[in-house]
């Protein structure tokens, strides 16, 4: 008999304590691999798909799609070793499928093994979210509605279907609010209350106040994630804003000489990072962070620089480990390959967390200045404005030149305004002339 092992949602890192089920990525009786991964989850910090450390007989889910889980608590059962799940009846009710409830086997008993064991699958939802879908074997359940010519409904809950017989509610008129239109207990609830309620009376004029009151987004995921640092950011530090315009046509003019040369193309970005580590270097205050219980300034010893990477699933922030010892080939290199990463939703924990400073370039919005909250529990945060051709004074003589605006906000704690003013300006300096860089390399 096969050893039935109990995989729990595992501690994602960084002090993550829950994440949410995004999509499940087997169903009972499939059969999965050693750390083949079997859901998807969205923590705080971001989507990653969770592998299993077993091998064989998924046995039973914990949780629907949506569904909060804290670490610790139940994800799947597995048949360790086994290729397929013991015989039950035909009608087993967490795989009906179909119009009404005509019911199939379940899968690995009697169904074509050749197919892949990953793959998406229309799946059972419990009538409670911590009640495992299992494949214990259930009595058939009568069809609570027949047969629809129009094709099938998705799989429904036993319990669901039982309640809406019994509340003579038909399925085929209700939408459900589920995954994929499933029918939830909630969706028949509804239904039974609304037969239950008397003749509504003539409706009374709707206030506007109530008619305003708009639509309401859950704060969660990454989304609230990032509101719950930037008010932890303005609650904790007393920050500060200075801010210089400078004169770039010498940075864009060593760029494309660089690029001119061929290779791998030189980003904006990875120029103003390098100064920004070689800035670091000789003003160490700002790469630094607060400890409050200890009452102690603790400067950091290697630069973990992170940039603001705007996403469908909103603005996250990578981490270039030690960008002190990288060039700006190897910059833009590391900027391009966290950018792809994160527009598709698959950056790890690790990717997001641990950076000692960061540079903003909001300038990619087509906006030339912002004071920007700093990421906490950093010091200091660089923000960098478009760059554009603007009436200057060069060498004496009025001039068109490509200007741009640099900020930096800082936590006064770790230092003065005479610290931040000599960081921005020698940033405004190498980016006015690149040769001041070189004297740092």
């Amino acid at each position: 008999m096969p050893q039935v092992m109990e995989f729990k949602l595992p501690d994602l890192g960084e002090g993550l304590t829950e994440a949410e089920i995004v999509r499940w990525l087997v169903a009972v009786g499939d059969v999965v691999a050693i750390d083949q991964p079997v859901v998807e989850v969205e923590t705080a910090k971001a989507m990653v798909e969770v592998p299993c450390p077993y091998g064989g007989v998924v046995t039973a889910r914990f949780g629907e799609e949506g569904t909060e889980l804290p670490v610790g608590a139940p994800l799947i059962t597995v048949a360790v070793g086994a290729s397929s799940l013991p015989e039950a009846p035909a009608a087993q009710a967490a795989e009906a499928e179909g119009s009404g409830n005509v019911p199939r086997p379940l899968i690995g008993y009697g169904e074509d093994h050749s197919r892949p064991a990953r793959r998406r699958r229309v799946r059972p939802v419990t009538a409670a979210v911590s009640a495992p879908v299992v494949a214990a074997p259930v009595a058939p359940v009568a069809p609570a509605v027949p047969a629809v010519p129009a094709g099938p409904v998705p799989v429904i809950s036993p319990l669901v279907r039982k309640l809406a017989k019994d509340g003579g509610v038909d399925l085929r008129a209700l939408k459900g609010s589920g995954p994929e239109g499933l029918i939830l207990r909630a969706d028949v609830e509804a239904a039974l209350a609304a037969l239950r309620a008397p003749e509504p009376a003539p409706a009374a004029p709707v206030a506007p106040a109530v008619a305003a009151q708009g639509e309401r987004i859950p704060l969660k995921g990454v989304r609230g994630a990032v509101a719950e640092k930037l008010s932890r950011s303005r609650r904790e530090i007393p920050d500060a804003t200075c801010w210089v315009d400078a004169d770039a046509t010498e940075l864009m003019a060593a760029r494309a000489a660089m690029n001119a040369v061929g290779g791998p193309k030189i980003s904006v970005l990875a120029l103003l990072a390098r100064i920004c580590t070689a800035a670091l270097a000789k003003y160490p205050e700002l790469n630094s962070t607060v400890d409050l219980a200890a009452k102690e300034i603790v400067r950091l010893p290697s630069v973990h620089l992170g940039f603001a990477a705007q996403t469908e699933r909103g603005l996250v922030v990578p981490v270039v480990r030690d960008a002190q010892h990288r060039n700006p080939e190897s910059l833009s290199a590391e900027f391009a390959r966290l950018t792809e990463v994160a527009r598709a939703g698959k950056l790890a924990p690790a990717d997001l967390t641990g950076g000692t400073f960061t540079l903003n370039n909001y300038g990619v919005f087509g906006v030339d200045g912002s004071t920007p909250i700093i990421n906490h529990p950093e010091a200091a945060m660089l923000g960098v404005g478009r760059i554009i051709d603007k009436p200057w004074v060069h060498e004496g003589q009025l001039a068109v030149r490509k200007v741009v605006q640099l900020s930096l906000t800082f936590d006064h704690r770790v230092c003065d305004g005479g610290t931040a003013g000599g960081f921005l300006r020698y940033v405004a300096d190498c980016v006015e002339s690149p040769a001041v860089l070189l004297r740092s390399l």
